[in-house]
């Protein structure tokens, strides 16, 4: 694609900002535009689908809307036809520069296929780039070495080449600071078959988590999430709660395994003055305020027997009971739950409900170990960086550092590579590359 030119913009044209809504699912692109528009005069809102996008539109109409050529609840073509229809005096074009509709008298539509442009060359020259892996200069021998004793896909030839070559990507700039990012996490166009940018890693077992739960995401069916310590299970409920029709109501989260047996009826369930010592006063619980959105229900399997019985009769029937009082309250609320156990296993023991877990694990997702995808260990590596970088000076790590991440077997999962990141960058102090001697294990917290 040809070198974009600037679109002229006349001084009355800046002092009425226009403003863009950006539909898609794909945060690298809502950030390309929203950078490039903005330097053109317009302001810019985001949607991450199009049941979002019809909200915003309701509560204050765009002049222009730009459409992902996927959205991850409604289908695109369908959604621009009916969006046309319901608000002809908007200027739609979808993500690939297609007009979708006649651009009203005054839209300045060049300064929106300018943005299409020069957002898709971005994407272009961070794509030819490929991942890396952030490395010191003056390393390529430890990284070709590296490259024979780690995993395959560590290391890419571009980085034995020249380790120090490194890429932004758009979505990383942070304005608060001028210094420039040494690494990037590549991601991709969100197609039907992606990667969610909830997710970081492009093995095939966690593209089949991103694509289970665009299966199922938009649907009032039950999820059960079964995975390790430390694998992400909250970040599925979280994903499952924004692909749904209930992201503008609440995403409520309840541990049930750091509650005491005593107290987590009360909490889950609310209660009412003087229904025990110590409750002063009436108090609606979690399922209550999550009426409408998603509960999530993690560690499941710690939830008292008794406990179950009742947590039962309100999936079943949407009706729960106070503690303390007589009457049912209704309530709407999707249940997502979420257990390192096999709660299978756990049923023909019983330990846990049999007729409670069916209902539960209408819809099964599993959140893979890390020793399962090691090869999305650079990304990740890569992202946590990028993310501490956020608060103290951007860390690098050296090929000794990298031999020994890809050594260890990870029983914390991601969690724990998180936190041997964050210790070994506070015990590294003001040096700019990570070694050995500060990836720890043992004092990790998981």
């Amino acid at each position: 694609m040809g070198a974009c030119t600037i679109p002229y913009v006349s001084n009355a044209t800046r002092m009425k900002p226009r403003t863009a809504l950006v539909v898609s699912a794909d945060c690298n692109l809502s950030q390309r535009l929203d950078q490039i528009l903005t330097g053109l005069r317009w302001q810019v809102r985001a949607a991450a689908g199009g049941a979002d996008a019809w909200a915003q539109a309701e509560a204050a109409l765009p002049e222009a809307v730009i459409v992902d050529s996927w959205l991850p609840d409604l289908n695109c073509v369908e959604f621009l036809k009916e969006f046309q229809s319901s608000y002809p005096e908007v200027a739609l074009i979808s993500a690939d520069g297609t007009l979708a509709s006649e651009f009203p008298r005054g839209t300045h539509h060049q300064e929106l296929l300018y943005a299409l442009r020069r957002s898709q060359e971005t994407d272009s020259e961070a794509s030819n780039a490929g991942p890396i892996f952030p490395a010191p200069r003056g390393t390529a021998h430890a990284w070709s070495r590296l490259s024979k004793e780690c995993p395959s896909g560590w290391v890419t030839d571009e980085t034995v080449k020249d380790p120090a070559a490194v890429n932004v990507s758009a979505s990383s700039r942070d304005s608060s600071s001028d210094q420039k990012q040494p690494y990037a996490v590549e991601q991709k166009p969100l197609g039907a078959g992606g990667r969610l940018p909830e997710f970081v890693g492009e093995a095939p077992c966690m593209l089949e988590v991103s694509r289970r739960i665009r299966l199922v995401a938009n649907r009032a069916t039950p999820v059960l999430i079964e995975g390790p310590t430390g694998s992400g299970k909250e970040l599925v409920a979280e994903a499952l709660h924004r692909l749904s029709t209930r992201n503008r109501k609440a995403f409520v989260a309840i541990n049930c395994a750091a509650i005491p047996e005593a107290l987590l009826e009360a909490e889950l369930f609310g209660h009412t003055r003087g229904a025990f010592t110590g409750a002063v006063q009436s108090r609606i619980g979690r399922i209550e305020t999550a009426n409408g959105g998603t509960l999530f229900l993690d560690e499941i399997g710690e939830m008292p027997l008794s406990l179950q019985a009742k947590l039962l009769r309100f999936v079943e029937s949407g009706e729960l009971q106070r503690v303390g009082d007589n009457e049912t309250v209704k309530v709407n609320v999707r249940i997502v739950a979420a257990t390192h156990q096999p709660l299978s296993q756990h049923t023909r023991t019983g330990v846990f409900r049999s007729d409670l877990y069916y209902r539960l694990a209408v819809f099964l997702i599993r959140t893979p170990a890390l020793s399962d995808h090691l090869e999305d260990l650079p990304l990740l590596v890569a992202h946590f960086l990028h993310q501490l970088g956020r608060q103290m000076p951007l860390k690098q790590i050296d090929a000794t550092a990298a031999a020994k991440l890809a050594g260890h077997p990870w029983p914390g999962n991601v969690r724990e590579l998180e936190h041997v990141l964050e210790r070994a960058a506070i015990l590294a102090g003001d040096e700019p590359v990570l070694t050995a001697r500060e990836i720890d294990f043992d004092l990790a917290i998981n």
